[in-house]
């Protein structure tokens, strides 16, 4: 499995050649160029796009969903809110909820609780917002999604062992880097990518203290740069 970093809390997975966005953030994002879309270097180097997953609907989250999809004729998974909102703008979705796994040809998907609020720029109810744990054979990844601490991570765990976990780092709105120590505590995972800082003034962090805690711990923090990919 591998794990593309771009910004904020976007990254790509690759899984069995099938390709899965996470949370588009380009065209609105203050530390990115004010460029079109299609002239980011890293959007051209997109071959395809087979799945987005969505965890919420704020707009660092979704802005640029109806552009992939429409280019890569992407399948949207997120709640069931989420799912109407662009379903009605003709796109493919498949909405989910807390509840069970869902099979996928790339491997099981859970839509799980996240502490955090959803909704979209116009107001419009974004649903409960979550996070997915991703079950495959390749590994288990849990995909927190914006949230703060919560004790239901204790039972993402008891669904099996996981080799990676993608988790806000940034403060304020989010879990911050102790949290997000605790956190890895929950979910038995001491390997952390970290995402959801530095993109705005308000979630600034020092990059150095923040791996230091984590190595203090006996953890590993992972803060790439864009484009920078991880294997698992």
């Amino acid at each position: 499995m591998k794990i593309t970093f771009f910004t904020h809390s976007t990254c790509m997975l690759e899984i069995h050649k099938n390709f899965l966005l996470i949370d588009p953030f380009f065209s609105e994002n203050p530390i990115l160029e004010k460029r079109t879309l299609l002239s980011n270097k890293y959007i051209q180097s997109f071959e395809r796009i087979d799945y987005i997953l969505l965890t919420h609907a704020h707009y660092d989250h979704v802005c640029d969903v109806e552009f992939f999809a429409k280019k890569f004729n992407s399948l949207i998974i997120s709640n069931y809110e989420i799912s109407n909102f662009f379903n009605k703008k003709g796109l493919k979705t498949y909405g989910i909820n807390y509840g069970s796994f869902i099979s996928f040809p790339f491997g099981k998907l859970k839509y799980v609780w996240a502490s955090h609020s959803s909704s979209f720029n116009d107001g419009t109810y974004g649903g409960n917002p979550g996070g997915f744990l991703l079950h495959t054979d390749k590994g288990n990844i849990y995909l927190s999604g914006d949230t703060s601490l919560t004790y239901e991570m204790n039972l993402i765990p008891k669904f099996g062992n996981l080799k990676i976990s993608i988790l806000p780092i940034g403060g304020i709105y989010t879990m911050d880097v102790e949290e997000a120590i605790i956190a890895s505590n929950f979910l038995q995972c001491d390997k952390i990518l970290g995402v959801h800082y530095d993109t705005f003034e308000s979630i600034k962090i020092d990059r150095k203290k923040a791996k230091e805690k984590f190595l203090d711990k006996k953890k590993q923090l992972f803060l790439l740069e864009m484009g920078e990919s991880i294997c698992i």
